[in-house]
Parts: C-alpha cells; structure tokens; sequence
C-alpha cells in the first residue's frame, strides 16, 4: 500500500503550532511549506485536541485562535470515532460548551466555528437526546448567550445536510436528522417568536433572520407564513441593519413554494405582500443603494420563477408580480441587477410558448416587447468618461470583460423573447433603430467620427444574437435590413458588429442568393481595416459563407484562391484556420474530376509555405511556425473528402493528392522528430488521413505505419500512439471490405508498437512519461474492442495488464483515467457481457472468458491494492467512478476472490488509520450484499466502497480547513 499520509502522533506544543502559525505569513517560501506540512500533520494528529483548546483557552492572536477552532472542528469531524472513546463524549461536549461562553461576546468567527463544532458532535452523540434545552442552560440568558444560541440553531441544519462526511450509517444519520432537526422543528419556531417578541431590537437582529432561513429547509413553509414570522420578516425589510437578511429570508421562503398546487394557500398570503414591495424599488434607486437594489430583485424574480405555472395559469392574477419585475430592468441603469431576472424571462418563455397556455401569451406580448426595448438600451456600450473612444472603459479590463459576457447573457434573454413575441416583431425593432440612426446622425458620420455609434452598434448585436431564431425563409424584414448593413460606416465597432451578424445569417443567404455579391464584397474589402478584432470577424465570416453558400460559390473559385493566398501571411493564426476551414468547404463540394486539380492549386502553395518555414526554423519560434502551418494542411485533409467514397480499387482524387505530399510531411517530420509540436500536428494530420478517407489511404498504409514505429522508437513520443489507434479502428475485422492481408498486416503492426511501447515501460516508470501511459492504453481500449480474439491470448497480454496496475499510482487524471478505462473494458471480457463480441462465436467467448480470470487470479490482489489505493489516497476525483466500478465488476466475476482481496487491502492500513471494528462493519456489509443474491445489491458494493474510500480519504489525507486561511485571517478580526 501507499503511504496513507496519517499524521505523526508526536506531541505537538502549542507554542511550536503558534510559531509555525506565525511563520505562514512569511514570505520565505521555503519556510512557509515547512510550516504548512507541520501545520497539516498537526491537524490529524490525536494531540491536537488538547492543544487546539489550549490555544482556545490562551491570549493568542484572534487567527491563531480561528484556526485552533477551524482544526477542532476538523477533529470532531473526521477523528471522533477513531481517537475518542465513547465514554469521552461527553467531557469534549462540556469543553465546547465552556468555550462558547468564553466566546459568546466574539469574535464571531471563532463563535460561529465552536458553534459548528458542537452541532457536529451533536450528530455523533446519538445518545443525547435534548439537545436544545442543555445548549440554552449551558449558556445562560445573557444578550451575548442569544448570539451564541442562535448561531448554533442556524448552523445545526447546515451540519446535519452535510453528514455525510460524518462517519454514521445512513439509517443512523437518517434517525439522527428526525431526532435532531423534524422533532425539534416546532420547539424552535416557538423559541424565535419568543426571542423576535422580546425586543425590537431583537425583531430587526440579521441573526434571527439567518435562523429562520435555515430552519425553512426543516419547517413546513406554512407554518411560518402563518405565525407572527412573517410580519417580522417584512418588518426587517424597513430596516436597512436587516434589509439584506431578510431579504435571503424571503427568497428562501418563497423558493420552498415553487410546488404551486401543494402552497396555493400559501403563496396567496405572500403574493400581495410581495408585490407590495414594489415601490421600494424606486426608492432604492433613487438612494442608490445598489446591493438593497439587488437583494429586492432578487426576490421578485425568485418569486416568479417559483411561481412561473401559476402565472401562466392566472396571468391577470400575477401581473403585477410581473410588471415589477419588468421595472427592476427597466430602471437598471447601471446593468447592476437586470442580469437576475433574466431566468425568471426564460421559464416564463417556457410555459408561454406552449400552445395551452396562449392565453396568458397573448396577455403578456407587451411584458416582452417593452422588455426588448430595454435589452436594446442596455446593449449599447457605455460612453468613455474621458472621451477615448478606443478605450470606452478607460483602462478598466474586468468591467470590460463583464460588459461582453452581460451582452451575451442579454442576447440569450432576446432569443426567449423572439420566441414569445414572434421573429418578425423584435427584427422588425432593429430595423427600426437602425433606420432611425441612419435618418437622424448617417449624414454626420465622417471617416474619423462616427456620432452616436452605440446606438446603431446595439441593434446590430441584437440581430446576431437572434440569429439562431430566424429561420432562412424570413422574408418580411430581413430583405430589408441586409441591405442596410453593407452600408455601415467604417468605425471599428460598427464594422466588426455587422460582419458577426451577416456570419450568423449566412444559411439566409445560402437561400436568397441575390444578397451574396454584396455581402461578401463587403467582408472581403473589410480585410483592408487595420483592426485585428474587424480582420478576425472578417475571417470568421468568410468561414461561414464559404461553409453555407459552398455550392454558390464554385464559378469564383480561382479569384477565391487568389484571395485566400494573398491575406493568408497577415492573418492570425486563428483566422487563418478560420479561412482555410472556409476554402476548404467550397472545394469539397466540386465535381470529383476536379478535387486533385483545385487540391494541387490550393495546397501547392500550401506546402511551399511549409517547406520555406521549416528552412527557416532556426528557433522555437519558428518551429511553432511550422507547426501552425501544419494544421492548415491538416484542415484541407479533414474536409475535402470524396462522398461517396470511391469504388473500391479505383483511385481517390483527394488521396492521389496526399500520397504526393506524404514524402514532404515524412521528411519534416523526421528533420524535427525531437520537437513534439511538429510531431503532433504531423501525426494529427496523417490520423485525420486515416479516419476521414478509410479504405481509401489504403496505398499509404504501409508507408505510414513504418514511419509510426520509427517515430515512436526515436522519440517515445504518445502521438504516434494515436494515429496507431485510429489505423487499428478504421482496418479492423469487423469493417466490411477489408482486406484480410491488410488487417493482419494492421495487427503485427500494433503488436510491434505495443511491444515497443511495453519495453520501453519496463525502463522508465510511468510517472515519467504520463503522457505516453495515456495515449498506450487508449491505443489498448481500441486493441481489445477491434481485436480481443487475437490479443487476450497473446503473450502481451498479461505485461500489459502488469504496466496498467503501475499506472495505477500515477495522480494525474488523464492517463489513470485512460488505464482504469482499459482495466473495465478487460474486466468485461471476465463476466457475461463482453463488448464487440458479435462477431465472435460462443466458444471463443468462453475460451477469452476462461484466460481473463486466470489473469485476474493471478494479479487480482495487487489490482485491489491499487484501485483501493487510489481511490483512498491519489486519484483525483474525476477517477473515483471507474476505480469503483472496476471493483464492482471484480464482485460480480469473482466475488469470493475479491471479498478476500479487499479486506486483506484493508487490514494493511497503517494501525490506528482504521480500527478492526470498522473493517468488520465493512466486511459485513459486503458480505450481506454478496449473500443477497440479487444484482442490485451487489451493485450497492460499490456505494459501500465509495463511501468508506471518501471517509479515509477525508481522514487521513485530503487537507483541512484552515491552513488556507492563516495568512488572511489576521485581517478579519482588524478594528
């Protein structure tokens, strides 16, 4: 087994924690991980439960003590069950409880951490039952003791959701919750009204709010609109101390409503007096109280999402809801709050655009036409404080960031409403901004100076977001518009909007060819702009007319190419793949005849340009040139392809092409074969050969399968790896014409590599070359799906499985994800339902069945190991599922074997980490499963695993809190 990562039990001293507390703010590095590791261990060990609450109990620093209380409740957490006994319970309740009068004044912080703690052992400590009365009789009656006491009513919900990571049984923790939280439930409510009555000052108190809003999870939503809560709920939103909690409080109560037909009494009570909210919204704004702004819209549109079917169903009922909702928007000048009713927008979308519920559709098109009335208002970029029109955020890149990702939020809310009101009314708005711009400002625009801009620019962004909504027989306001937009002025803004917008509209104009001329004139003449942002739209445009009007485009082929050849040097390397993808589309769709002859005057100058660049690639930069230039090829390769492919024996046009260029890509590959950004972009462009011409590469196989094995030999590097793969799948048996030579050929050539790849293993471990472990065993996945009959036998067979078990303690996702996916496919072939095995007759399906576990009996063990390993202490998260699911399967071929296996695993965990008692419990459990002889329990093994393997993990190496906050929590507690 690996190390568990379990914390030295040696003592460690307060002052050598706080020393090492004091070190974490140094700015020696060296120093700081030192410190970290000390502080780590010390957090896991059984000391550090006397020596957390002696910190507690000294003068230490405020962070010292926050993270002696952060610790303490990492201990109850995790180390309870294995380094207190049972009989020590209660004297660590009585020690917390001490503390949370020591702290009951604060800070709150440590407060609220002690508070945590003792609902944590609250959970565990199944055998105390009155909780709440000792917790109020233990801290007394004092003002500080009503803080204290509510900070623990509102984290014990909070932690007994979260019990999972405590160490109970589901049926425990499910008791445990009644006891604690369901039974509880009545007494609770009682005690706030008790404490809301007692003050005013305790009616406003944010704590009481907090409180009430986490027992709503707990407490039918009912009983607390029908007790004197509610009213001290809306009270609080008069005051601006509580305005923001009860504002929380408020959402969450209506959230708990959005059953509608169970909560139609309810939501009748809150409906009224949530929409007498409404004139506060006026007044927030004009107190530019943003954050008050925020948390009101944020109720209002709760309150229509939660209800959305009831507004549907009594649209006249629920308007008003709706139209206040409509002027948080509206009067968001600022765009600081609009962004929170944009889900209410769409799940009203939802209901209104169902034929049922046209009614209430109908009563509510003017809800959206003012909407995008807004939206169009909101789109328009911000005016430059200091009149720098290149820099409309005067330097400010996060709000600039913001505003783009806003617009694109506010186009997704255009297209809901373009599905309420209908496409032709909200197209029919932008053509009417747009024309009024032109009459009022078009005459004043100069080359230099374009006035009011914003006002045009938003309208063009509008028509590119909607434009997935528009269907291509639109003919009402498009033929207007489009003619408008070839005619924009020259400001870079306006130019690069209105080329996105005719690139989202070019199926459009696949289908109204009058409007293509002009169109793709006007994106070929904008390459002639010195902005990179208007040539990368440019680029992008001419992608998509190429790829949608590709059959309209034939006759310009030649002027295409002379185009593309002489703007391809000035573009990015973006653009550049944008435009060749484009070119790329209109030569695919020629007469076969010609595909050779537009290939060689396409691609000649092409490859010209490469073997200049690979000349010339005296550094990094210019190889990384060579390996750009590369991928331009690599397009050509992916697209033009001849469909239907040609008869067999006769020549494919495009591959004829390709077989004359592979010399040059061979002789760059091997003139860089130890610089892998050529090496892959070669290898990509030969695996893309493969997979997009089949059958069709068949005369460059061979060529190419030598310079695979050679390249891997010479550079171990993975990319060759994967154009094996792809050989393996596109020549496999199961491939109809095929030729039987050719697929034998295929599979010695496999074997070679994976022979290569296997020595080469033995040499190095996989934790230096992760990279070629991942690429071998997704090149294995396809091995044994194409081709088990001939390598479950092979003497390969059993190294390759060995060199996936070493694997196994990489940490990195993506090659154990590639070998635990290897592992399940071959565990497959152990049990009833092996994959691809159609082709296979029952007797060799018994005969590959039989050597899989004689494999598995002889390497079984150290597999558990591995996985359990793993899943306990080094994989990360994203392999949990497949080391788990590998397990299961081993249950389900060899459930006795495995059972042994896994507690002769767990029985090797370092002494303390796991007591015999819980891998008994363990044990047992999987035993039960096993004897129940039913498939879905012993599915239920694997949740068993995953949960134990969690709560090791959580334990013993997974780190704790605190140790994050050390250096920031100095700051928390200032004045």
């Amino acid at each position: 087994m690996a190390s568990n990562g379990l914390a030295d039990t040696a003592a460690f001293a307060s002052s050598q924690v706080l020393e090492a507390m004091l070190t974490m703010r140094s700015s020696d590095s060296d120093r700081k991980k030192k410190a970290h590791e000390y502080l780590e261990s010390f957090q896991k060990s059984s000391t550090a439960w006397t020596t957390t609450i002696s910190i507690l109990q000294s003068d230490a620093e405020a962070d010292a003590k926050l993270f002696a209380a952060t610790t303490l409740r990492g201990k109850i957490t995790f180390d309870l069950s294995t380094q207190v006994s049972a009989e020590e319970h209660i004297a660590v309740r009585t020690q917390i409880l001490e503390l949370l009068k020591l702290y009951a004044p604060g800070p709150k912080p440590i407060r609220v951490q002690l508070c945590v703690c003792l609902a944590i052992l609250a959970i565990q400590m199944k055998e105390w039952k009155d909780v709440l009365p000792v917790v109020a009789s233990s801290l007394g009656d004092s003002v500080e003791s009503h803080a204290c006491i509510l900070d623990f009513l509102r984290v014990l919900p909070e932690e007994v959701t979260e019990g999972r990571k405590i160490t109970l049984t589901e049926d425990e923790l499910t008791q445990r919750t009644t006891e604690l939280l369901a039974d509880n439930a009545p007494q609770v409510v009682q005690l706030l009204i008790n404490y809301a009555h007692s003050s005013p000052a305790a009616a406003m108190n944010p704590q009481l709010l907090e409180c009430i809003t986490s027992w709503l999870r707990e407490v039918p939503v009912s009983e607390v609109v029908n007790s004197p809560l509610l009213g001290v709920i809306f009270n609080a939103l008069e005051n601006d101390g509580s305005f923001q909690e009860a504002a929380e409080c408020l959402s969450t109560m209506i959230r708990e409503t959005r059953e509608v037909d169970d909560n139609v009494d309810t939501i009748q009570v809150l409906l009224p007096r949530v929409i007498g909210l409404q004139p506060k919204i006026q007044k927030l704004v004009e107190e530019e109280d943003t954050e008050g702004y925020k948390s009101l819209t944020r109720v209002l549109s709760d309150a229509g999402i939660s209800w959305v079917v009831a507004i549907a169903r009594e649209t006249t009922h629920f308007r008003p809801l709706v139209d206040a909702i409509l002027e948080c928007a509206a009067r968001d000048k600022d765009r600081d709050v609009i962004e929170y009713t944009f889900d209410f927008w769409y799940e009203l979308k939802q209901y209104l655009v169902l034929e049922r519920y046209i009614q209430a559709r109908m009563e509510l098109l003017d809800i959206y036409s003012k909407l995008v009335d807004i939206l169009l208002k909101h789109l328009e970029y911000p005016q430059s404080e200091t009149g720098n029109e290149r820099d409309l955020f005067d330097g400010d890149r996060e709000a600039e960031e913001k505003f783009r990702e806003f617009r694109h939020q506010m186009g997704d809310t255009l297209k809901d409403s373009c599905e309420v009101m209908g496409v032709t009314e909200c197209l029919t708005k932008v053509l009417d901004a747009i024309k009024s711009w032109m009459q009022n400002y078009a005459g004043q625009a100069t080359a230099t100076s374009v006035p009011h801009w914003q006002e045009l620019e938003a309208p063009l962004f509008s028509m590119r977001a909607m434009g997935r909504m528009v269907d291509k027989d639109e003919n009402i306001v498009l033929p207007q518009i489009m003619p408008l937009l070839v005619h924009i002025p020259a400001h870079e803004k306006l130019l690069f909007a209105a080329i996105m917008a005719l690139g989202r509209y070019t199926e459009w104009t696949a289908a109204h060819p009058e409007f293509l001329t002009n169109q793709f004139n006007f994106i070929v003449n904008s390459f002639q702009t010195e902005s990179k942002e208007v040539t990368r739209a440019a680029a992008m445009a001419i992608k998509f007319f190429c790829s949608d009007c590709k059959h309209l485009l034939g006759g310009q082929l030649l002027q295409l190419q002379l185009f593309y050849d002489q703007i391809l040097d000035s573009l990015q390397g973006d653009s550049q793949e944008e435009m060749t993808e484009g070119v790329a589309n209109v030569v695919a769709v020629q007469p076969k005849t010609e595909i050779y002859r537009l290939l060689k005057i396409f691609c000649d100058p092409l490859i010209q340009r490469l073997m200049t660049k690979a000349n010339n690639a005296m550094d990094k930069d210019g190889k990384l040139a060579v390996a750009d230039h590369l991928q331009l090829i690599t397009i050509f390769v992916q697209i033009v392809v001849i469909l239907p492919p040609v008869d067999r024996g006769d020549e494919d046009p495009a591959v004829k092409y390709w077989q004359e260029t592979f010399p040059i890509l061979t002789k760059i590959l091997e003139s860089f074969i130890d610089f892998s950004p050529i090496c892959e972009r070669v290898c990509r462009c030969w695996r893309f050969m493969v997979i997009s011409h089949r059958l069709a590469v068949t005369p460059i196989l061979q060529d190419m399968a030598n310079k695979l094995a050679s390249g891997f030999e010479t550079s171990r590097q993975g990319c060759f790896l994967w154009v094996t793969g792809a050989i393996l799948r596109e020549f496999s048996d199961d491939r109809d014409h095929v030729d039987q030579n050719v697929t034998e050929f295929i599979y010695a050539f496999f074997e070679a590599q994976a022979t290569n790849v296997l020595r080469f293993l033995s040499n190095l471990s996989p934790q230096m070359l992760p990279d070629v472990a991942e690429d071998f065993f997704r090149l294995l996945i396809d091995a044994l799906l194409y081709y088990p009959h001939k390598l479950i036998p092979s003497p390969l067979f059993r190294p390759i499985l060995e060199a996936a078990i070493s694997v196994l303690g990489l940490e990195q996702r993506e090659p154990l994800s590639a070998t635990l996916h290897y592992i399940r496919d071959l565990l497959a072939w152990g049990g009833r339902n092996p994959s691809s095995s159609e082709h296979l007759t029952p007797d060799v399906i018994d005969q590959l069945r039989s050597i899989v576990k004689q494999l598995l009996l002889a390497q079984g063990d150290v597999l558990v190991q591995r996985v359990l390993a793993g899943m306990m202490i080094t994989f990360p998260r994203d392999c949990f599922a497949d080391g788990s699911g590998a397990l299961l399967t081993l249950f389900e071929i060899l459930p006795t074997q495995t059972t042994t296996w896994v507690d002769q695993t767990i029985r090797m965990l370092p002494q303390g980490t796991v007591t015999p008692a819980e891998a008994d419990r363990l044990m047992l459990k999987i035993k039960e499963r096993l004897g129940a002889n039913d498939s879905g329990a012993v599915r239920q093994i694997r949740s068993t695993l995953q949960d134990f393997t969690n709560t090791y993990r959580r334990r013993y190496v997974a780190p704790r809190d605190g140790l994050g906050q050390l250096e920031a929590a100095r700051f928390r507690f200032a004045g």
